[in-house]
Parts: structure tokens; sequence; C-alpha cells
């Protein structure tokens, strides 16, 4: 049903609104993706296998797990204006915590920085996604969300070109051509190099939080919300679209992360590009930059186009690409894994606003599920486990059993079940 939102501008007011949320959508896309950088950065510096790397993305998507639920009766009792400000205030917080990290040259304490870094874009992710989809007509609501995603996007587009620049341009890994630093002074100051980038986006995120904090959001009660929903004598799990739709968020999650986390290592190797880390950090944008594309023009195809069988084409694409990647080598295996960031470009935000649809009431009830289910990131680390035992190329199965279960998800699972029961065959 459409929402009622208070304000006297109306859809003018809900388009400005959009327009100051594609900024916070950039700011966490950009931070959540240097992490791709950061996983072969530390990889060199601390001299990891790419299992204990990937504890980053672990810790990060563990922050997911562990916050959202909590997130989502915060954002009850702030208001979703509230819970973006602290939510952004606490990103701020948690960048800066990154100095303090290297000048130890403790791994832990970057994990436990990337954890809190997590918890505070949960608490975003939790506010805005849902109010993204009930500020406007549910009908358009899968193509309005993946419209402010594909700012996220351009976020997550940029953020390898900027951490090439100052994290492995400045680093001795990048002299080196992608090789472990020679000495334990080398190690520390590779370390550092993270102070830079992260203090500068803190910045930027606490002059965000002030703009939000002057900007008159569109007042929609999530409080009321959630008292109707409490009020409501179905149990949240009863709507098919969403029991499946949560492990299906989870499972994309693994392919996001696990295929981005392990491209600059992917795309260094000598018999696919045989490169610095520095020149493979470019590349990566071709990733985030197809899928910020096709969210761009996901979001049109979507208003005349079914998002199940968007997100159905997306996932058997994938799925090609993987054994394209499995099979060969050189550009083509590398062009085939960055493509998958084109198939990736719908399926967060189509998943979501699927996940989300006909629950009325139970709208952020459903989202915090939702949000919480991002905790596949983590999972990743099995990617890690499969590179380190079976070699980092045949890895990617993980990702194309994913890609499956989507394609499942998009052909049946995520079509509402419109009855107040849910039948034997709805969980068989």
């Amino acid at each position: 049903m459409p929402s009622q939102v208070s304000t006297s501008k109306g859809v003018a007011s809900s388009v400005a609104a959009l327009a100051l949320l594609s900024s916070v959508f950039f700011m966490w896309g950009f931070a959540t993706v240097l992490n791709d950088i950061l996983v072969p950065h530390l990889k060199a510096a601390f001299s990891l296998d790419y299992t204990a790397s990937l504890l980053v993305q672990f810790c990060f998507y563990l922050g997911y797990l562990v916050i959202s639920l909590p997130a989502s009766r915060l954002v009850s009792a702030l208001g979703y204006k509230n819970a973006v400000i602290l939510g952004l205030v606490g990103m701020a917080a948690s960048c800066l915590l990154f100095i303090p990290a290297s000048a130890f040259f403790s791994y832990g304490f970057f994990l436990v920085a990337l954890f809190l870094l997590a918890a505070a874009i949960t608490l975003l992710q939790v506010a805005a996604n849902p109010y993204v989809v009930v500020i406007g007509d549910e009908a358009s609501a899968s193509s309005r969300l993946t419209m402010v995603q594909a700012f996220n996007s351009l976020g997550t587009t940029l953020a390898p070109l900027f951490g090439g620049i100052l994290i492995f341009g400045r680093s001795h890994e990048s002299s080196t051509g992608g090789q472990l630093a020679e000495t334990a002074g080398q190690h520390i100051q590779d370390a550092q190099m993270v102070q830079l980038p992260y203090g500068l986006i803190a910045l930027v995120l606490l002059a965000m939080a002030l703009v939000v904090w002057r900007f008159p959001l569109p007042s929609i009660d999530a409080g009321s919300r959630k008292v109707a929903a409490a009020g409501t004598q179905h149990s949240v799990w009863r709507h098919r679209n969403l029991f499946w739709g949560v492990p299906a968020i989870f499972l994309y999650m693994i392919c996001e992360i696990g295929i981005g986390s392990t491209l600059v290592n992917f795309i260094s190797q000598k018999q696919i590009g045989d490169m610095s880390h520095a020149q493979a950090a470019h590349y990566v944008a071709f990733f985030w930059g197809g899928a910020m594309v096709g969210r761009f023009v996901g979001a049109a195809l979507m208003r005349r186009v079914s998002p199940h069988l968007m997100l159905g084409l997306a996932s058997l694409a994938g799925a090609m690409l993987i054994l394209v990647v499995v099979s060969s080598s050189g550009g083509l295996a590398m062009w085939a894994l960055l493509l998958t960031g084109l198939c990736h470009s719908i399926m967060f935000p189509t998943i979501f606003s699927l996940g989300v649809a006909e629950l009325g009431p139970q709208t952020e009830q459903g989202a915090g599920w939702l949000i919480m289910a991002i905790a596949g990131g983590a999972a990743a680390i099995f990617q890690g486990v499969l590179a380190d035992h079976i070699g980092l190329s045949l890895s990617y199965l993980l990702p194309f059993v994913c890609y499956l279960y989507l394609l499942f998800y998009a052909s049946w699972g995520s079509v509402p079940r419109r009855h107040a029961s849910v039948t034997r065959e709805t969980i068989s």
C-alpha cells in the first residue's frame, strides 16, 4: 500500500529526501568496498594467508548479524532521521579508530574498528532501506530502491580508485609488484597508509550528519508502524517472500563480498593479469562500476519489466560467468569475473524490495531480518578457506552455488502468498 508521508510539500519533498539519502547510500558503499582494498593490503602488511585476511570481512559482516535486530528497535525509538544521523556519527568515530590501530600495528585492533564501523552502517541500512521503500508507491518500490542503490554503487566504484591511490599507491608493496614488504619497518609503514583515507572519510561523514540534521526529512512514524505490527495476528514468517528472501540476501552477500575481496589477488596472478596490486585495484572499479551502471539501467527497466524476471536473468548470467572463470585463464577469466558486478547490480535492492512486499505494518520487522542477512558477507571467509585448499579460481564455485539459489528465489520463492496462512507447500 502507498505510504502516508506527513509533509506539506508532498512528492517534491519526497524527491528531495531521496536525493539526500542517495548521498548516505554513496558513503556507506564507499566505506564498505574500501574493504576490498584493505583485505589484500593487510594481507601483505601482516603476512596473512587468504583465510586470515578475510577475517576483515568476517568481522565486518558479523556486525550485521549482531546489530540488525537491536538497530530495528532503535529505529523505532529514535525515528528514521535520528537513526541516520547516529549511524553517520558512528561511522565517523569508527573510521577514526583506524589511526590508533595502525599506530599500534595491531590486526586485532583493525578487526574491532571494522566491527564497529559495520555496526554503524547496519543502523543506517535498517533505517534508510525501508524508508526508501515506504516513502512512495509500493508498485515502484523496487525501481526506487534500485535507483538510490545506484548511488551506493557509485561509492563502491570510486572507493577502489581512492584506495588504490592513497593506500596501495603510497605503500612499499606497490613497488615490489604486490609482494610482501621486505622489513618489519616497511610492514608497519604500510599498515599506517590507512590513516589518511579513513581520516578523510570521517570528516566527510561528520559533515553529512550535520546536513541530515538540518534537512527536513518527510516524517514516517516508524514507531506507530511497529505498534501496528505488534497487533498483527500473523507471524512475519508467514510471508513466503520474506521466508525465502532472508537466505537469498545471505547468499547474495557471499557472492558480492567473496568475489570483491579476492579480485585484486585474482587479477594480479601471473596466469590471469600478471600485475601489481596497485594496478589490479584499478580493475576492481570495473566490477563495482558494472554494478552502478546496471542499477541505473535496472531502475528504468523495472518500471516495465517484472523484478522477478530481472533477478532471474541476472542470477543465471552470474552462474554462467563463473563457469567461464573456473574453466579459463588470462583476460577471459578476468573480465568474466569483473562482469559479475553487472549481474550483482539489481540483486540486493530487488531481493530486499521483493522480500518486504505486502508486509504492511510488519515492513520494519521484515527489513530488520533482511538487513541481518547481510551478515552473509562474513561467510565469504569460506571462500578464503577454499582458496587456500583448492586454489583461488576453483573457490568461485561457492558463488556459483549461491547464484543457483537466487534463480530459485526469483522464479518461486519471491512470489508473495496472498493468504493469511501458509500451506505446507510454502515451506517444503
